[in-house]
This record gives C-alpha cells, sequence and structure tokens, in this order.
C-alpha cells in the first residue's frame, strides 16, 4: 500500500499508509443508478492554471474540465446544482461567469437524457459596499431569473446578500420573495445559507433568530406553494432542518444541506425524510451514489454501513470557518485524479492548512473516497513537498 509523510497534531510527521481499498465502481453499467430520494450536488468549477492572470483578482475557467466533472456526476445519478457557493459564486465567481458556466453545463445537459441541472440565481452583481434599496433587489434578482430561464434552466433562488443589508425586517423579505416567487415560470429551490456560510447573511429573513427567521420562511414557502419545488437550508443544525421539514405545506420538498449530518436527514424518520442538495456530494459523490442505491433498494445497513464513514471527512471539510470548505472539496478532486492541478479561483488552494490537509486524506482513506490510492499518495506527497515534508511513498 502507498505510504508517506503527513503532519500531525504538535508539529510532528508521521509516516501513513493508505489502509483501505476503494469503494466498487459500477464500470459496466451504461444508465445513472435510480434513487428514491432527489438528489444535487453542488459543483465545484476548475480553473485554467496556465492562464495569464492574478488568481486573487480574476479567473479564467477550464471549460473541458468543469464540463467532464459535472458528467461524471450526471454518471453517478447526481443532479447538478449550478453556479452555487461550492463554485464560489459571489466569492471569486461573479455574475457574468457564473451566467457562462450555467449556460455551458445547459448545453451539455441538453446532450445527456435525464440529465438534471438547477441554476443559482442571486443578486451578486450589483455593486458592493453600496447600499441598495429594497427595489433595486427585486430588479437585480429578475434580471438573473430572465437570463437563465431564457436559457431554459430551472431556478434555485440564493440568498442575497444585498437583501440581508437592505431589509428593515420580515416585511421586506416577505416583499420580495413574494414578487419573485409569482413570476418564476417553474417551481423553485429556495436556498437559506446560514452565517457560518457567508457571514454577510447573518439575520436572513429578518431575524437573529433562526426559529422566528424560519417562520418567515415558511410564511412565503405556504402562499407560494406551488411555485416552491423546495427549499435548501444550511444550517448545519438538523433539529432545525427537521423542525422546518415537519412543517413544509404537502408537495414542498426540504433539501438537506446539512454537511454535518446529511446521511441521518437523507434517510429520515417515522415523519420523513430530507432529498439532498449538498456541496460535499461533489467531494463523495461515488460513495453516496452506492449509499442511494442501497437506499432505494430498501437495505438501510447497506446505506449506512457506506455513508456514515463520508460523514467524519465532511465534518473535517466543513469545519470553521465554514467558508473555506471549497479547498478541501477541490482538493480531493485533484486527489482523485478528476482534475490535474490544485489551484483555485482566488487562490483558495491556501485556506487550509498542511495539517488539515493532511487530516483530510486520513479520512477520506477511512471513507474510501480514494479513487486510486497510489495516485492519490503520489498527488499528496507533491503537496506535502511544496511545504517542506519529504516522502519516499
Amino acid at each position: 500500500m502507498s505510504s508517506l509523510l503527513l503532519p500531525v497534531s504538535g508539529g510532528r510527521i508521521e509516516r501513513y499508509s493508505v489502509k483501505n481499498d476503494p469503494l466498487p465502481t459500477s464500470a459496466a453499467r451504461t444508465a445513472p443508478p435510480k434513487f428514491n430520494r432527489v438528489a444535487y450536488a453542488a459543483a465545484h468549477v476548475v480553473v485554467d492554471p496556465l492562464a495569464d492572470d492574478d488568481p486573487h483578482l480574476g479567473a479564467t475557467i477550464d471549460w473541458d474540465a468543469t464540463l467532464e466533472f459535472r458528467r461524471y456526476l450526471w454518471d453517478l445519478g447526481f443532479g447538478v446544482a449550478e453556479a452555487m457557493d461550492t463554485a464560489q459564486r459571489g466569492m471569486g465567481l461573479d455574475w457574468p461567469a457564473a451566467l457562462e458556466l450555467i449556460r455551458h453545463t445547459l448545453a451539455e445537459a441538453k446532450r445527456r437524457p435525464g440529465a438534471v441541472v438547477g441554476c443559482g440565481a442571486g443578486t451578486d452583481h450589483l455593486e458592493t459596499g453600496k447600499a441598495h434599496t429594497v427595489d433595486e433587489v427585486i430588479r437585480a434578482y429578475e434580471s438573473q431569473f430572465e437570463a437563465i430561464e431564457a436559457l431554459g434552466g430551472r431556478i434555485i433562488l440564493m440568498a442575497s446578500r444585498a437583501l440581508a443589508a437592505a431589509a428593515q425586517g420580515p416585511e421586506d423579505y416577505q416583499r420580495v420573495y413574494d414578487r419573485l416567487l409569482r413570476q418564476v415560470r417553474q417551481p423553485v429551490v429556495i436556498h437559506w445559507l446560514g452565517e457560518m456560510f457567508d457571514p454577510a447573511l447573518a439575520g436572513y429573513w429578518g431575524s437573529s433568530d433562526p426559529l422566528r427567521a424560519m417562520e418567515t420562511a415558511l410564511s412565503v414557502i405556504a402562499a407560494n406553494a406551488a411555485k416552491v419545488d423546495g427549499v435548501k437550508i444550511s444550517l448545519l443544525s438538523k433539529e432545525k432542518e427537521i423542525l422546518m421539514r415537519r412543517r413544509l405545506p404537502a408537495g414542498v420538498r426540504m433539501y438537506t444541506g446539512d454537511d454535518f449530518n446529511y446521511a441521518e436527514l437523507i434517510e429520515g424518520d417515522e415523519h420523513g425524510y430530507s432529498d439532498a442538495l449538498l456541496g460535499i456530494f461533489d467531494a463523495i459523490a461515488p460513495a453516496a451514489s452506492l449509499a442511494l442505491g442501497r437506499l432505494a433498494e430498501g437495505d438501510k445497513a447497506g446505506f449506512d454501513r457506506l455513508l456514515a464513514p463520508t460523514v467524519p471527512l465532511s465534518r473535517h471539510i466543513f469545519t470553521a470557518p465554514t467558508r473555506f470548505y471549497k479547498t478541501g472539496v477541490v482538493f480531493l478532486a485533484y486527489l482523485n485524479g478528476l482534475q490535474k492541478h490544485f489551484h483555485m479561483i482566488g487562490g483558495q488552494q491556501s485556506a487550509r492548512s498542511l495539517q488539515h490537509l493532511a487530516e483530510l486524506f486520513r479520512l477520506a482513506d477511512a471513507a474510501r473516497v480514494l479513487r486510486n490510492p497510489e495516485l492519490a499518495a503520489k498527488r499528496m506527497a507533491i503537496v506535502m513537498a511544496q511545504g517542506g515534508i519529504g516522502s519516499d511513498g
């Protein structure tokens, strides 16, 4: 088995040997697997490391590699949640680049029967650092809605930093969402992103108390249930998600965004279950696909056996500061040979420490999501060597 030197707590270096074989693949499968849960993977983008630009000021996307990753997710049975937080939306990926990404992905999906795409719509083209009115926020949303729907895309209604800054209370949120939902062509997924992912979204829905905020969100959904496919909440609280899930109108889905507790939320309880729209599915797609397939067959023990080991990995990737989770997601794609390099928009490959990446490697091994352990160890050693940690593995 592959071995290499990795840092551990206290500044020590220890030799680590890969302990687990990767999960089996279904090479003979001719069609994506069937699930009994709706499952979207929020997908990252692959940058072109050879482009002559400043990675902190702009980014050139490698379209071939980015679209190949989406084909990989579709083959595993996932829908693609496009131009979302995982793609560094609003954190390096601006609206023009996001729209181009949406255009490319929708065009690719049209060539693949059954491929599902949801497209993030927000207000991130509004000038930052400037105060905006609620009406300006509405027009900004409408502009992105129009652009996405003109391409035939279905909308994921993203939380807005501009709205969080402009709104004076719950009534402003109700006015904005009521206006937007009345005009959409197809039912949308509403995304409630917590401040642990984006501090600028603190107090969303008009209250710093999540339970009071939930009342406003539920009021909006109840008033527009025919225009809401579901709601995705990313609060990292299974209790709040279950509470809200049990109060949704009939036919409105709860899409878990809880990257700490997704396994038990997807499995569900006697009152129901959550579907999924998760950034961690980008990183653990093969394990999640196998697990969801077992769940669809009624094999809950098999589902737990496959997915439970990925939870410690996910909790590590999403550890505070949570917004840096994209670094871990892209790092796993690099280790697994799904892209040729470890470079990111905004230079965020440097957002996590070598010790963090080393623990990620160990947890990925435990979860059996290193697709080719020899390649993963070789690439891990390259990253460690950049930090002065030698390896003969």
